[in-house]
């Protein structure tokens, strides 16, 4: 018998778990956070800094037109996981293990992780589908994995600690991103011959950020799987476990007109996580469309980013624990409006020429008259960097903080119903943002219009977050 399977008979509320059973040992804590460094090289490498850009410059090669299929790419992702959450939740929810859910969708995302070698440049309509359609295949795998990690958290830390270890494992996984994006600079892009003999003439050393980060999946999932506890299995089959969990759900649905202030938390934060998405989603996109950044440029630009996402992670988890997750929110949400309207208020005209008239902060005009040697030199690229830096600093403390926020407000005996109606919030309309994206890209033809429909996204979240009470709901009598 682990310390994890006994109760706490004799220590405060605060030394027990949301669950009411005694923390899991200091080992298995850290292993559940290493599912955040196992994972979030394909955010950093494939959905953001390298492949996303690399997919619309090089493999689409047109900027504007790449960032619309990107966007429908990603509409249909969240389609998909909009339609499948509630089916898969409620049957990880009956049938009690969450470990073999992680272990399929992670094995999902390696299988079209890997594939994405396959994106030759100027690639034909046909193979641009077969693309995307990796793209949507390993997106579903990695979110639905991390729903099912998220679901483990209130199960194996003290609720004084809830704070600190969703933002450790935020800051673990924006570490995880550092790395890879290191060894992706310094063993493919900037030396002339990289390694494995990757051939740069074609994009080699782009295309295979896939296998990488596929690789990188496999190795760092394994603490997870061997050292962290799982719930044990209810002994339904899958068909009965999905039959229990839906009715289950439903139920949860029900009766969320008891819990008011549950729910509006829940849409505030539907809202403005839809935002948040789309701005990671599209940001290496943008900037390699604006000012032709070139994979190293982007790649450097990424690990800037990750340093301060990494302490932004970190300060938000201790924020969390001393404000509370609510106040936390709603700066973190404020500072990804503000980065967001920074980023917008940029305009480069005549990309790569000299004596052009760039715009920043919208109404600032200057003559550039030489772009100079090395990476940022003009005034334009300096602003887009500190507004990018925000978005770091910013979105971490808003992910982690929503994490914890749930363990805040819903009863005791049904954190684990709300952990899943959490889950399916973050997915039911994580669509419409890549969808608004892309419509508003295609029909003004205008990358800036695209980018600047998610300020709406995050500033509607953050006013429905304002009423929110950080509260624990009592169940109806």
């Amino acid at each position: 018998m682990t310390a994890h399977d006994v109760r706490h008979e004799n220590g405060r509320d605060d030394d027990l778990t949301v669950t009411g059973m005694a923390p899991a040992t200091r080992r298995a804590q850290y292993s559940w956070a290493l599912f955040d460094w196992a994972n979030q090289p394909y955010f950093t490498l494939v959905t953001t800094f390298i492949f996303a850009p690399y997919f619309t410059s090089h493999v689409v090669g047109n900027a504007i037109r790449g960032q619309e299929l990107w966007g429908y790419g990603q509409a249909a992702a969240g389609l998909c996981i909009a339609l499948l959450s509630p089916v898969m939740g409620a049957m990880a929810d009956a049938s009690g293990r969450r470990k073999p859910w992680i272990l399929g969708f992670q094995a999902l995302c390696v299988v079209a992780c890997a594939g994405l070698w396959l994106a030759l440049p100027g690639a034909a309509d046909r193979d641009l589908m077969l693309i995307l359609g990796l793209i949507v295949l390993a997106s579903v795998g990695a979110e639905f994995a991390t729903v099912f990690n998220n679901a483990m958290l209130p199960g194996l830390v003290s609720r004084a600690r809830l704070g600190r270890l969703s933002g450790y494992a935020w800051a673990l996984g924006y570490l995880g991103g550092l790395v890879s994006l290191g060894f992706v600079l310094g063993g493919f892009s900037l030396p002339e011959v990289p390694l494995f003999g990757l051939d740069k003439a074609s994009h080699e050393h782009d295309r295979m950020v896939g296998p990488l980060s596929a690789i990188w999946m496999v190795i760092f999932i394994v603490p997870l799987l061997i050292f962290t506890p799982d719930a044990p299995p209810s002994g339904l089959s899958p068909a009965k476990a999905a039959r229990q969990g839906l009715r289950q759900l439903g139920g949860t649905l029900k009766s969320l007109r008891h819990y008011r202030n549950v729910m509006l938390f829940l849409i505030a934060r539907m809202i403005y996580f839809d935002g948040l998405s789309a701005i990671f989603a599209f940001g290496g996109i943008y900037a390699a469309g604006i000012f032709g950044w070139s994979t190293t440029n982007l790649g450097v630009f990424g690990i800037i980013l990750i340093i301060f996402a990494a302490l932004g992670a970190m300060v938000g988890g201790w924020l969390d624990d001393r404000i509370g997750s609510k106040r936390t929110i709603l700066l973190a949400v404020a500072g990804l409006i503000i980065a967001t309207l920074g980023i917008v208020s940029i305009t480069v005209d005549g990309l790569g020429t000299e004596g052009r008239q760039d715009t920043v902060l919208y109404f600032i005009q200057y003559q550039v008259v030489a772009s100079g040697e090395g990476m940022f030199t003009t005034r334009a690229e300096q602003i887009f960097l500190l507004f990018g830096i925000m978005v770091g600093m910013f979105g971490g403390p808003a992910q982690a903080a929503s994490r914890t926020m749930v363990s805040r407000l819903v009863p005791v005996e049904k954190i684990g119903e709300f952990y899943g109606l959490y889950a399916l919030s973050g997915k039911a309309t994580a669509f419409i943002a890549p969808l608004v994206v892309a419509l508003i890209t295609g029909m003004l033809q205008s990358q800036r219009a695209g980018i600047a429909a998610i300020v709406v996204f995050l500033a509607l979240g953050l006013l429905l977050m304002l009423p929110v009470r950080e509260e624990r709901a009592k169940r109806p009598s």
